[in-house]
């Protein structure tokens, strides 16, 4: 990647995953560079921004980076602490949340994620993985869903998921689940090779913006399906020194996320 030889895929991913927050007001915190980009987002572009933790913490402004999305320093100066089943019924499904932040294994072209397992065997996968968590509440109470993805290749980027853990809005409606998800679901993935993203219910995830030194037909050969790209295809702004001061001598000097 042609960013800079000291800028790391994580610093990168952070801050554009930090600058996407812009504009929003509760984002509901998804556990490692989630995590990060809000907490770099209060440093710069959204410094009023409420986080909500899965483990119940809202409203925290902890003195150190928390180390797990259940970390004690989460807990002093923090707007409330409640028990999970209250976070899930009155503050995901009860619609307060803009933003949930999210990580995934794989995700296809129109949003829905799989956190649970990778291969075709439920009883024998290649990989089982931690599971929803709070990916399939945030991906069904949150206004719209952000995604970061650490690596950009056709077995993360996927035609069809090995498990669907977190449906997209279109998928649940095809499925008639029920109710149908209140948010608009995955509307930005971010990744280390750009940024796509998407609005309507029935929308495919388009590419929007490449970072520097990125040619569009690589990020179509890295996705596994024929990715649209935009007409008005951007060029990322490079991380400025400033952010990545913050990154790393003041947020994760002892880089627990920036590995």
């Amino acid at each position: 990647m042609n960013i800079g030889t000291d800028i790391t895929s994580s610093e990168l991913l952070t801050i554009h995953s930090a600058r996407a927050l812009a504009g929003r007001r509760v984002v509901f915190a998804g556990h490692g560079l989630p995590t990060l980009a809000i907490a770099l987002a209060q440093h710069t572009v959204a410094p009023e921004i409420e986080i909500v933790y899965e483990s119940g913490v809202t409203g925290a402004r902890p003195p150190d980076l928390p180390r797990s999305i259940s970390d004690s320093v989460l807990v002093p100066g923090a707007a409330s602490v409640m028990p999970m089943t209250h976070l899930f019924n009155y503050v995901l499904q009860g619609q307060r949340v803009d933003v949930g932040f999210l990580g995934a294994a794989q995700v296809d072209r129109y949003g829905s994620l799989n956190s649970t397992l990778i291969g075709d065997d439920w009883e024998h996968p290649e990989s089982r993985l931690p599971g929803s968590g709070g990916a399939i509440e945030a991906m069904a109470g949150a206004a719209e869903v952000f995604l970061v993805m650490r690596r950009h290749t056709p077995r993360t980027f996927v035609e069809t998921l090995d498990f669907v853990t977190s449906p997209s809005p279109r998928q649940a409606a095809q499925a008639e689940v029920g109710s149908m998800p209140a948010g608009a679901g995955v509307t930005h993935v971010i990744t280390d090779l750009g940024i796509m993203t998407r609005s309507a219910r029935d929308e495919e995830l388009t590419l929007t913006a490449v970072h520097p030194g990125i040619d569009p037909a690589e990020v179509v050969r890295q996705t596994g399906w024929d990715l649209k790209v935009a007409a008005d295809l951007e060029s990322t702004r490079p991380p400025t020194p400033e952010e990545l001061s913050l990154l790393r001598e003041t947020l994760d000097p002892s880089r627990v996320y920036l590995r």
